[in-house]
């Protein structure tokens, strides 16, 4: 749910001898000045910089290897009690909750309770009249986004400003449609391959996938601020949401969808993260599966609330970034998915990682 268009507009002047066509790759316009702007020499200076772009409030961890965990905020966890922000505020992380999903699956892959090559059919035989292809849908195409079901998301009865807590009818929104395409003829993410696979893991297991996580992936790592869904915790605890330029606390809307409802500290995302690239999470065996079937990085996006988990291997540095602002138009020659403040957002943290290079030589 969140990358930067980049567009390229291509000048031409005609005239009786020359002919002159520049072709010049840019950003929406208003994304300009943080793009260009003098880096700062440290990583709060450039934190602080994003909050004068109009970003409400960013907590970014910094864990580099042989040094400890740095914590850098600016801007509000609640701008309208104004709250400063917490760098041990609980944040909800959208679709990084996928990670943690296709981590799951490799260790249940591993053990013997879960097939990659099993069909959704086998899994869930009552959606295989309702699903096309549901005989032909692996858990692996699942896993890997190429199921070519349509994403509810997408569908235009969907509505990322009212509360999500009914599973089924997040489901039904695709129910009955054509395939975007046929199974693994290619990758396009889709936010139900996640709904489905934790149904097809919370069936396996007898019991919720949430609490195999905590036990299985949590706990192992010492993990106790990271939860399943918004109604485990504290709302008080909860950095609040907003959309740019708009004073209503999104934090009021609950998500429970699976692959898109977790909650948690900056610290715990990244040391999940560092332990998910460095094989400390998984056996060798568990490891191999999991890097056949999915990413050792994501991003996540609702209203109010974007995220990026990121190990830079060549710093051997784990970056998360969290910022309470999505939304917004942008002006020039391109939009930006997510709104203006995502776009500013991936400018930032791209900025972030510049500053730990320089300051690594």
């Amino acid at each position: 749910m969140q990358k930067q268009d980049r567009v390229k507009r291509i000048l031409g002047i005609g005239m009786p001898i020359l002919a002159l066509v520049i072709t010049i790759s840019i950003a929406p316009m208003d994304l300009v000045p943080p793009w260009i702007a003098p880096l700062p020499d440290t990583v709060q200076e450039q934190v602080d910089d994003a909050i004068e772009y109009g970003l409400d409030g960013i907590i970014v961890y910094v864990d580099q290897a042989e040094t400890a965990p740095q914590f850098y905020a600016a801007g509000w966890k609640n701008k309208n009690t104004k709250e400063p922000t917490d760098p041990n505020a609980l944040f909800r992380i959208g679709s990084i909750s996928k990670l943690y999903i296709a981590a799951a699956v490799a260790k249940l892959v591993n053990n013997g309770s879960l097939s990659l090559d099993d069909t959704l059919a086998d899994y869930l035989p009552a959606l295989a009249g309702r699903i096309a292809y549901a005989d032909q849908i692996t858990l692996r195409m699942l896993v890997q986004h190429r199921s070519g079901i349509a994403n509810f998301t997408d569908d235009e009865d969907w509505d990322w400003f009212t509360s999500q807590t009914d599973i089924n009818k997040a489901l039904e929104l695709v129910l009955d449609d054509p395939a975007d395409f046929a199974p693994d003829a290619r990758y396009s993410y889709s936010n139900t391959n996640y709904l489905l696979i934790a149904r097809i893991l919370d069936n396996e297991l007898g019991y919720s996938h949430h609490q195999y996580i905590a036990d299985e992936i949590l706990s192992p790592l010492g993990l106790t601020n990271t939860y399943g869904l918004l109604s485990q915790v504290e709302y008080a605890d909860v950095v609040s949401g907003y959309w740019y330029e708009f004073d209503d606390d999104l934090r009021r809307l609950d998500y429970v969808i699976p692959g898109g409802s977790m909650i948690a500290t900056a610290q715990d995302v990244g040391i999940f993260l560092r332990a998910l690239n460095n094989g400390s999470l998984l056996s060798d065996d568990e490891l191999a599966i999991y890097a056949s079937i999915y990413e050792f990085e994501h991003t996540g996006w609702i209203p109010g609330y974007y995220s990026i988990a990121r190990y830079h291997r060549n710093l051997d540095t784990v970056v998360v970034q969290f910022v309470s602002t999505t939304g917004g138009d942008t002006w020039g020659m391109a939009n930006v998915v997510g709104g203006k403040a995502t776009g500013i957002s991936d400018i930032i943290y791209s900025r972030i990682g510049r500053i730990l290079e320089n300051s690594s030589e």
